[in-house]
């Protein structure tokens, strides 16, 4: 699989900031009208999930010719899952067409496209687009962090964004809407000073790269191409996503899976 000098080629992002763009349009034209079913695991998946896709692996097959693609919506129909060798060599792109589809159809605005470029097992660069408030988010590891206003993709004008320190009282901690489970209630509630926002989607990664909240814990699996966007711009901006002892993130694993993590913008945290 190729490598890809991101540090070198600032058109790849405008490119895969024109790509969720397009991607955030085709969703909005199913908004008020999502007919969802159900995939093997349980899980639901709609025509916008499915539309997102295609326009996305469309998208990065032109930017990107030759880099590997491992979708959502691919991988629950049974396509090939890879298992990348974790070498500085491996390049290859995460996709969540639609992240929160619960949130969609429930006709909540709280629903992204992630896309997110993976190299030596490590997300590089993030790309995340919010349909129905028309916002976007990208960073590139290393080189900054920044929003843009409205789906024009690489037209709109960035405002780099940073992360905050910790406030030294009432942090916020940013949940899960859909995916609030046991243990990591537990650790918000070991924070009683904390203020809790409860969110769909990537969001969360985003509100935390723009300075907006402190801590995002999730101590329950979830897949790798539900963080990896957020994972990059957060990082991006200055924050972090390690697993809960400090440790870094597996990406890559045969299920695809993250066991579970915190994300936070101060790292020293």
């Amino acid at each position: 699989m190729p490598a890809l000098d991101i540090a070198a080629d600032a058109a790849l992002l405008d490119g895969l900031t024109a790509i969720a763009a397009a991607a955030a349009r085709a969703i909005r034209e199913f908004a008020g009208q999502a007919k969802a079913r159900l995939k093997a695991d349980g899980s639901p998946v709609t025509a916008a999930d499915e539309a997102a896709e295609a326009v996305i692996c469309e998208g990065l097959a032109r930017a990107a010719p030759g880099v590997p693609i491992i979708s959502e919506e691919a991988a629950s129909r049974g396509q090939p899952r890879l298992s990348p060798a974790v070498d500085g060599s491996t390049a290859y792109f995460l996709v969540d067409p639609l992240d929160g589809t619960r949130e969609f159809i429930a006709g909540s605005e709280e629903y992204t496209v992630n896309i997110a470029l993976m190299v030596g097992g490590r997300p590089v660069l993030g790309v995340i687009a919010a349909p129905a408030s028309g916002i976007m988010w990208r960073g590139v590891v290393g080189h900054g962090a920044d929003r843009l206003e409205g789906l024009g993709g690489s037209n709109a004008t960035p405002e780099a964004i940073r992360t905050r320190l910790l406030p030294p009282d009432q942090p916020v901690i940013m949940v899960s809407r859909s995916h609030l489970e046991a243990r990591t209630r537990a650790y918000v509630e070991a924070h009683p000073g904390a203020k809790r926002i409860a969110c769909g989607s990537s969001l969360k990664f985003c509100y935390l790269a723009e300075g907006r909240a402190d801590l995002y814990p999730r101590l329950a699996p979830t897949h790798d191409w539900d963080i990896a966007a957020g994972h990059a711009i957060l990082k991006a901006a200055g924050g972090e996503v390690s697993a809960p002892d400090g440790s870094s993130l597996s990406y890559g694993s045969p299920d695809l899976l993250i066991p579970e993590f915190i994300a936070t913008g101060s790292p020293a945290i």
